[in-house]
């Protein structure tokens, strides 16, 4: 499978932004899709998952009531909706599928099998 993320750029703290995961060469449906982002110096954290069918999603917590995640399957496409973002959102975000992820796998980096190429977010305050 093959990911690639957009929407990335830079805004004002408590903008918006959205960012798109075009996924090809696979079979979108039976994946579950989740995204990452890493900050300079720091370690590649969950950020948002969702199941297969879209019926449930996970985020972290730093992200709740801030964005969510979402899939359109005929378009094999996932995104993330990022409001009131603030200077520590900051990061290159990662787009990441899994074939066999269930439950608490979805928080966890090595249960994805693809990963996208990033596209970076800049919040200035």
């Amino acid at each position: 499978v093959q990911l690639q993320a957009s929407g990335g750029g830079l805004v004002q703290a408590g903008g918006s932004l959205r960012l798109s995961c075009a996924a090809s060469g696979g079979t979108f449906s039976r994946l579950g899709m989740g995204w990452f982002r890493q900050a300079p110096g720091k370690e590649r954290e969950f950020v948002a998952a969702i199941t297969r069918a879209g019926g449930l999603t996970y985020l972290a917590d730093s992200v709740k009531g801030r964005f969510t995640i979402s899939r359109d399957n005929p378009k094999n496409t996932v995104y993330l909706q990022m409001n009131s973002l603030k200077t520590e959102d900051s990061a290159v975000y990662y787009c990441a599928a899994g074939r066999s992820i269930v439950g608490n796998d979805y928080y966890s980096r090595s249960k994805y099998d693809s990963w996208g190429q990033g596209t970076q977010v800049t919040v200035s305050s």
